[in-house]
């Protein structure tokens, strides 16, 4: 954009209606020629990101070729599955629950993250609550350090700080969840001959929000270029309910509550647009700072650690490397 002074929230305003068409187009172009299935599959997660999906999903094929899923485990927040539904039926969207609990537990999901938890909180056992929070860049002066937060059956809230092996053995473990849902989609979409959406936005799909073989695998990403407050938008206009438009942001993959903020990304999203918006767009950062509420040197933290981020995000977007082009 020319003229910096002007950049603010409105500078992520778009045509909704316009927008909407030119998702719907381009979903029907890639169904009829690079993937050609004749129909959708999605999880339906009761946020904000699959609900437009399934919003434009139904616009784009018909709501009676839209197939969506519901799949709930041990650490599910019940919302979740009564937004999901929520959704479904506003849209006229056909669909099933599968719940992913016992499949986990089989696969030693929940034994395998307690394990590790229990390298940090030795006495972590039935009954007591888990997740893990980040103190981000602007806390930390550019560092995410990640402790494990855990409740115990009484109430008792405890905090620790994680070792790398810990961490790392922890979110193994519940990376389960994420790729486990993707095997279902995939049954359905295989049994349907379907094409499945994934439903990153642009702020997640830059800054590597996803795992990697789990929900970031897809057929087509309708809202990867959108940043989430346009998300929000489209929203809006889709007629996604407002219970749902309204719904905090979350990961919904630990047993407490969990925030997007707490775990993964340094503002909340509507900020972090505004940053990476501005980042992206060679907007000087006393502007950004200004939209945002931040200091200038506040915005030089945000962006390093978008920067860092997007390091990770490359291994997580890369295809398998073959020894030769293939």
């Amino acid at each position: 954009m020319s003229d910096t002074k002007s950049f603010s929230a409105r500078t992520l305003d778009i045509d909704p209606e316009a927008e909407t068409a030119r998702i719907v187009e381009a979903l029907r172009m890639q169904l009829r020629t690079a993937v050609r299935r004749r129909g959708l599959v999605l999880g339906l997660s009761g946020g904000i990101d699959s609900s437009v999906c399934a919003a434009l999903a139904a616009r784009a094929v018909g709501p009676k070729n839209v197939f969506c899923l519901f799949m709930p485990e041990h650490d599910s927040d019940p919302e979740s599955l009564r937004l999901g539904r929520l959704v479904a039926d506003t849209f006229g969207l056909a669909g099933t629950v599968e719940d992913i609990g016992p499949t986990l537990a089989a696969m030693g999901c929940y034994e395998r993250r307690d394990a590790f938890i229990r390298e940090v909180e030795p006495e972590y056992g039935p009954g007591w609550s888990n997740k893990i929070v980040f103190a981000n860049a602007l806390t930390t002066s550019g560092f995410n350090i990640s402790s494990l937060v855990v409740q115990t059956p009484q109430g008792e809230i405890r905090k620790h700080r994680l070792p790398a092996q810990a961490y790392l053995g922890i979110v193994a473990a519940t990376n389960m969840k994420q790729r486990t849902r993707k095997q279902f989609e995939y049954y359905h979409a295989d049994r349907l001959n379907y094409a499945v959406i994934g439903t990153p936005n642009l702020l997640e799909y830059d800054q590597g929000f996803f795992v990697k073989n789990g929900d970031g695998a897809a057929d087509v990403k309708p809202i990867a270029h959108l940043y989430k407050s346009q998300v929000y938008q489209l929203a809006e206009y889709l007629g996604v309910p407002e219970e749902v438009r309204r719904r905090p942001p979350t990961t919904d993959t630990y047993s407490l509550a969990q925030t997007q903020e707490e775990f993964y990304f340094a503002l909340p999203y509507d900020r972090m647009d505004l940053c990476l918006y501005g980042l992206n767009h060679g907007i000087p950062a006393a502007d950004v700072a200004k939209a945002v509420s931040l200091t200038e040197e506040q915005v030089g933290l945000v962006w390093n650690d978008i920067a860092a981020k997007r390091k990770v995000a490359r291994y997580l977007h890369l295809p398998p490397q073959t020894v030769v082009p293939v």
